[in-house]
């Protein structure tokens, strides 16, 4: 089957015909071993977990990944930070408050390899990283490899699987998604998903175009018009620009719509008239902006105390039939699982398991109860499910995803999501690539 490459629709994904479905388990590469534990993963991975060299090589000078022996090592570099993501994240720390817990979920668009992740953690900041498959094909299934969250995605024509106003912090280094392209839609869809008061990087072109313009092999005139579209757009969105030094330029969400007064009499600020910004699954990008909640529920605490805390969209009462206090009778439910989980599981707690997934998370109970530092949660919220949970998710400081469960995820791994839980049921994934969830 083939689609168009406008707007990168066939990176997209979809459904394959009837005789390309895969009815069965998919066995792991020859070889496959347990990988490393955390914090080890991070810096190298078996050769025979993704036995892929091209990055290796086409890669080599930027230090994105090297081949050594029977193992890869990051050395946590990268296009726009050849000195690695440690130094990269301290510039980014010098304007947004990556520290104090203020910042705690974020998202990279075009990850690579997913090193900005993966070094984030360290200070408690989890990243969902995604990038299309490519040429560079390997790239997600590295970054799980590693014990960093991702999913194969595009920004294309598609709204992103997430709630809106998930993230603290949206990062794009050299992601090649053209901004200013198609009236602004993927800077518009990035607002939608940006907290109040997040933050956006753009790191890399066109950013500081006067300087590094030969380098790009690119004519001045077409960067400083890409740049002016960016510039223009995020006025639009009511960001206010709050750093641009070297190819790094930031830019901050404005709070609340009485900071954005100036757009309201925009004739080009057209604001959606759907009450629901979370309704997304396979729906199209638009090109108008997502208002400011009406009822905001309340400022988000620092992580980790919003993990605990009544998350704003249950106190603002804006999921139908869920108190604060039956919020805390599920969290409270949750802990009394996990710790009857650990009783039957005592690998739970040793930092084997890295990658874990919820089949049907509901609140995040389950995440929240068996946080740590060596794991981390990929919650799911079932399209059909009664109630979407996916804010109250992100509004805890958790991360996750929408799924029909119809469909294959996007995962492209072997033995990667080591822990799979199901209600009350909790397994262990035996060498599956991709799977499904039956009814």
């Amino acid at each position: 089957m083939t689609f168009p490459r406008e707007s990168m629709n066939y990176r997209e994904r979809h459904c394959p015909p009837e005789e390309e479905k895969l009815h069965c388990l998919i066995p792991a590469p020859k070889g496959y071993v347990t990988p490393f534990p955390w914090p080890k993963s991070r810096d190298y991975v078996p050769y025979a977990n993704a036995p892929y060299k091209s990055l290796t090589v086409e890669k080599a000078i930027q230090n994105w990944i090297q081949y050594e022996g029977n193992v890869f090592r990051f050395p946590g570099g990268g296009t726009q930070f050849p000195q690695g993501a440690d130094k990269y994240i301290d510039q980014l720390a010098s304007v947004i408050p990556i520290k104090n817990g203020t910042v705690r979920t974020a998202l990279d668009t075009g990850c690579g390899v997913a090193s900005w992740g993966a070094y984030l953690w360290s200070r408690n900041v989890i990243a969902m990283s995604f990038a299309p498959r490519d040429s560079h094909e390997a790239q997600v299934q590295f970054a799980l490899e590693r014990g960093v969250p991702a999913v194969i995605g595009v920004l294309g024509t598609i709204k992103m699987p997430y709630a809106s106003r998930a993230f603290d912090m949206a990062h794009c280094s050299r992601c090649l998604i053209p901004w200013g392209a198609n009236d602004g839609r993927y800077m518009i869809e990035v607002d939608r998903v940006l907290r109040p008061g997040g933050y956006w990087v753009l790191s890399g072109p066109p950013i500081n175009w006067k300087t590094n313009y030969k380098a790009w092999q690119r004519p001045k005139e077409e960067l400083q018009e890409e740049q002016r579209k960016i510039e223009e757009i995020a006025n639009l969105l009511c960001w206010e620009k709050k750093s641009e030094k070297g190819e790094i330029a930031v830019w901050q969400k404005k709070v609340n719509d009485e900071s954005c007064r100036a757009r309201r009499d925009d004739s080009r600020a057209n604001f959606c008239k759907s009450s629901d910004a979370d309704d997304v699954w396979y729906k199209k990008m638009e090109g108008c902006i997502t208002p400011y909640p009406e009822v905001a529920g309340g400022e988000l605490k620092a992580f980790p105390e919003r993990l605990y805390a009544i998350p704003p969209r249950i106190s603002s009462g804006s999921i139908p039939g869920v108190s604060a206090e039956s919020y805390q009778e599920d969290s409270n439910k949750w802990k009394k699982h996990v710790n009857a989980y650990k009783k039957i599981n005592r690998l739970l707690d040793s930092g084997r398991y890295r990658n874990i997934m919820d089949m049907n998370a509901g609140f995040g109970g389950f995440a929240a109860a068996i946080q740590s530092s060596k794991l981390w949660v990929m919650n799911v919220v079932p399209t059909l499910a009664d109630k979407n949970t996916l804010g109250v998710i992100y509004e805890r400081g958790l991360i996750g995803i929408y799924h029909d469960w119809y469909k294959f995820l996007n995962f492209c791994f072997s033995l990667i999501l080591e822990v799979t839980l199901n209600h009350k049921i909790l397994r262990k994934l035996l060498f599956c690539q991709k799977f499904q969830y039956f009814n």
